[in-house]
C-alpha cells in the first residue's frame, strides 16, 4: 500500500478513529498491529524479513546489555579483591563478547540486506569478467524478493544495536515494543532513520485527542501531497521522456532533464517525509525533521547537511568516527605525518574515511555502478572544496563578496548545477552513457530547444508548464517564510477566513490539479526503491 494509494488515506481514517477510542494504553499497540498490517498488505513475504531483523536486534541487544549490567555487578561486588591488571584482562573478555554479539547481528542483518540487494549486482560483474577473458561461461541471475524500505528499517536497527553496544541507548526490554520501533509504518517507505532514543519519546506515550496536533498533522499531509501529485508527479512525464529517448534528447535537453529531474526529486522526497511527518504528528507522535531548505546551500558540504539528514548523520555516526579512529586508521595517520608531512598526513586518514561514508552511500542507494560513481563524485568534490578553501579564503579576503546578495545567489546556483550534474548518473543508470549524454552538452549545440517550443514534445502542455512554474513558485516563497519561523504556524496566526481560503484552496488544487489524468499516474515515491 503506497501513500499515494486510494486505500491509504481509508487505512488512517481507520486508524486514527481507533487510536483515539481505545484505552490509551494500548495505542502502541494499535500502532504495532496496523504498521504490520501495512506492510502485509504491501506484500505478506516482506514480514519474514521485518520479523527476522526485529527479533535478532532486540535478543542480541538485550544480550549485550546483560552483559554490560554483569560486568558493572562484578567489579563494583569485587573491586577490594580485583587489582588493576586483573580488572582490566576482564573488562577486555566481557567487550570481547559484547563485540561477538555485535558483529553477529551486524553480519546477519546487513548480510540480509546485501544478499536481497546485492547478489545480482555481484552476478552481473562476475559475467562481465568471464566475458571480458573470453569465457563462455555465465552465472544466471537468481530472483530475490526485495522488501520495501528494507535498506531503512535495517539501518534503523542496526544504528539501535551500536547504540547499545556503545552504551548511549538503554535496550528495549519488550519485543513487542521494540518491533513497534522497526516497523513504524509512516516511516517504512523512506524514512527518516530515526534513533531510538529520539523516536521512543512520544512513540509508546499516551496520546489524548488534540485537534491542534490533527489539523498540523493533515495540513503537512497535505502539503506533501501537493508537492508529490501536483509537482513531482507531473515533471516525471517530461524527465522519463527526455531520459527514455537518450538518443532524440541530447545537448540542451539534457540541461532541461538534470533541471527538471532536481525539482522532481526534491518534491517527491520532500513530499513523501511531510506525509510520514504528518501522519506521526496526527498520532501525537514525533519524528526527526529530514530536510532543512537544502537547495538553499552555498556548496555541496552543506547541501548533504541540510538533505536527507538522518541518513547523513547515521553514516557520519556508524561509518565516519568509527572508521576513522580505528588503529589502523591511527597506525596509518602516525605513518602518514611522519613520511607526507604534518599538513598532509594528517588529512589522509579524514579522506579515506569519507571516501568510505560515500563509497557506502552511493551503495546503499542502488546496487548499479552509476550509483557507485555517483557517491564518489560526491566525495570528490566535497574533498576538492577542502583543499581549495585557503584559495577561497584570499579570493574573499581581496575582493570581500562573501556578504553579497548577488554572490550568494550564485553559490546556491552553482551548488543546484553540480548536484544536478551529478545526479545524472542517478537519472540514466548506465555510466558510459551518463558520461556520454553529460559531454553533449558541449558538442550538439540545440539552445534553441529552449524557446522555439521543442520542450512541449516532453508530453507536457502549456497548462502543466505554468501550474509547474506556480507550483515551484510556491515552493521557493515557502521556503523563504520558513527561514523566520515555522509556515503554519504563520498561518495559524491569521483570521479564520485567511486560513480556511488557504488550506482549502490548497486541497482544491491537489484534488484538481495532481497528476491524475490520462498520461499520468500516481508513481510510488523514488526513495521506496530503496
Amino acid at each position: 500500500m503506497l501513500f499515494t494509494s486510494y486505500e491509504f488515506p481509508g487505512f488512517l481514517l481507520v486508524l486514527f478513529i481507533l487510536y483515539y477510542i481505545v484505552p490509551k494504553r494500548f495505542q502502541w499497540s494499535l500502532l504495532l498491529i496496523a504498521s504490520y498490517l501495512f506492510y502485509f498488505m504491501a506484500n505478506p513475504y516482506y514480514l519474514v524479513y521485518i520479523a527476522v531483523t526485529t527479533l535478532t536486534i532486540w535478543f542480541l541487544g538485550c544480550r549485550i546489555e546483560r552483559l554490560q549490567e554483569e560486568q558493572s555487578l562484578y567489579l563494583k561486588a569485587h573491586r577490594e579483591r580485583l587489582g588493576k591488571e586483573e580488572k582490566k584482562a576482564y573488562k577486555k573478555e566481557m567487550q570481547r563478547g559484547q563485540r561477538r554479539l555485535l558483529l553477529a547481528a551486524l553480519l546477519l542483518n546487513l548480510g540480509i540486506l546485501a544478499v536481497v540487494k546485492y547478489t545480482n549486482f555481484v552476478i552481473g560483474n562476475v559475467n562481465g569478467f568471464l566475458h571480458f577473458v573470453g569465457s563462455g561461461k555465465e552465472l544466471g541471475l537468481v530472483d530475490l524478493l526485495l522488501p520495501m524500505g528494507i535498506s531503512f528499517y535495517t539501518f534503523q536497527a542496526v544504528g539501535y544495536i551500536i547504540d547499545v553496544y556503545r552504551g548511549t541507548c538503554p535496550a528495549e526490554k519488550s519485543l513487542f515494543r521494540f518491533a513497534l520501533f522497526v516497523s513504524f509504518f509512516p516511516q517504512l517507505v523512506q524514512g527518516p532513520i530515526s534513533r531510538f532514543g529520539d523516536l521512543s519519546r512520544t512513540l509508546y506515550g499516551e496520546h489524548p485527542f488534540q485537534w491542534e496536533n490533527m489539523s498540523r498533522g493533515l495540513q503537512r499531509i497535505l502539503w506533501g501531497y501537493f508537492k508529490k501529485l501536483v509537482i513531482a508527479d507531473r515533471i516525471l512525464t517530461g524527465v522519463n521522456e527526455i531520459i527514455r529517448n537518450p538518443d532524440a534528447y541530447a545537448g540542451a535537453f539534457v540541461l532541461v532533464g538534470m533541471l527538471f529531474y532536481a525539482l522532481e526529486l526534491y518534491a517527491d522526497f520532500t513530499g513523501g517525509i511531510d506525509i510520514t511527518i504528518g501522519v506521526a504528528q496526527c498520532l501525537g507522535i514525533e519524528v526527526t525533521e529530514n530536510f532543512n531548505r537544502p537547495y538553499f546551500s552555498k556548496s555541496i558540504k552543506e547541501y548533504w547537511r541540510r538533505w536527507h539528514m538522518t541518513m547523513g548523520s547515521w553514516f557520519t555516526d556508524y561509518i565516519f568516527y568509527p572508521v576513522s579512529t580505528c588503529q589502523p586508521m591511527l597506525k596509518l595517520s602516525r605513518f602518514s605525518r611522519r613520511h607526507l608531512g604534518e599538513a598532509l598526513g594528517k588529512r589522509v586518514p579524514v579522506y579515506l574515511s569519507s571516501f568510505a561514508v560515500w563509497l557506502a552511500t552511493g551503495i546503499w542507494h542502488g546496487a548499479s555502478w552509476n550509483f557507485v560513481v555517483w557517491g564518489l563524485g560526491n566525495w570528490v568534490v566535497i574533498m576538492l572544496s577542502q583543499e581549495l578553501e585557503p584559495l577561497y579564503r584570499r579570493f574573499h579576503g581581496k575582493f570581500q563578496v562573501g556578504d553579497k546578495a548577488s554572490y550568494r545567489f550564485f553559490q546556491i546556483v552553482r551548488t543546484i548545477l553540480l548536484m544536478s550534474c551529478l545526479r545524472t548518473f542517478d537519472c540514466y543508470r548506465d555510466v558510459p552513457l551518463t558520461f556520454k549524454m553529460f559531454g553533449t552538452l558541449l558538442t550538439v549545440h540545440n539552445w534553441n530547444i529552449l524557446w522555439d517550443g521543442s520542450l512541449m514534445a516532453l508530453g507536457l502542455s502549456g497548462i502543466d508548464y505554468g501550474i509547474l512554474f506556480a507550483g515551484t513558485l510556491v515552493l521557493i516563497v515557502v521556503s523563504l517564510l520558513q527561514r523566520s519561523g515555522s509556515v503554519r504556524e504563520k498561518i495559524g496566526r491569521q483570521p479564520y477566513i485567511v486560513r480556511f481560503a488557504l488550506w482549502y484552496g490548497l486541497f482544491l488544487t491537489v484534488l484538481l490539479m495532481g497528476a491524475y489524468g490520462i498520461g499520468y499516474d500516481a508513481s510510488q515515491f523514488i526513495y521506496n526503491q530503496f
